[in-house]
């Protein structure tokens, strides 16, 4: 009888399908922040509940699909790569969604003014971590072709060099994050305690999306190594 599972008919012959489809949400989920960033610099705490909601089910969507993919991955007895190697890169494409709906979180729950000194650099450093992830999707997408090559030839290297340009956006991404934290500090006499506390939590959970991201190309690195 045919399955009707749509994620065990997605899997097809190949568990790297259903793993880019995994990817896909999970930096749809990241790219929310845009928008729940610009919410933030406005005020705009409906519009912000609403985002919250919808990263919210975006994560929750990214772990049905982290869930179904475990359980469907033993059927796959000939693969050019360990299973386990593949699930720790599943877990790690997870954690990422799991960054983007902790700040979602943190922003959800205190009303937070955005300083003037601060708005612009917020901005830029949430859009160089949306940045990562969206690099990160491009690597996964990039998946099939290593798998048919058997992690060799021109398609790792084409990977191995997104996987720099990668690594290069998160480090970016950081030098950003130092220099709103250094921003933040000048301001922290100005500021609420509790708002400053809360402003440098935003900052390092913001900052783990690209290092979550980082991870992931990690992980294709060293599959390529192996």
């Amino acid at each position: 009888m045919r399955s009707t599972n749509p994620i065990a008919a997605l899997f097809g012959k190949s568990p790297i399908r259903p793993m880019q489809k995994h990817m896909a949400v999970v930096a749809e989920c990241a790219a929310r922040l845009g928008p729940l960033v610009a919410a933030l610099q406005v005020g705009d705490w409906s519009r912000i509940a609403e985002i919250k909601d919808e990263i919210f089910a975006l994560e929750s969507e990214a772990d049905d699909l982290k869930n179904e993919i475990r359980s469907l991955l033993p059927r796959f007895m000939m693969l050019p790569v360990d299973r386990r190697d593949l699930l720790d890169l599943l877990s790690s494409q997870d954690d990422i969604a799991d960054a983007a709906q902790d700040v979602a979180g943190l922003l959800s729950v205190r009303r937070m003014a955005v300083p003037a000194e601060l708005a612009d650099k917020v901005e830029v450093f949430a859009a160089r971590n949306i940045a990562a992830v969206s690099q990160c999707r491009d690597v996964i997408n990039e998946l099939d072709e290593l798998l048919a090559t058997s992690f060799r030839g021109r398609s790792a290297d084409k990977v191995l060099a997104m996987v720099d340009e990668l690594a290069g956006i998160e480090s970016e991404a950081d030098a950003l994050g130092m220099e709103l934290a250094a921003a933040l500090f000048e301001l922290e006499d100005d500021l609420e305690p509790l708002d400053v506390f809360f402003w440098y939590k935003l900052v390092h959970m913001m900052g783990r999306i690209a290092d979550q991201a980082e991870n992931v190309g990690d992980r294709i690195r060293l599959l390529i190594a192996r």
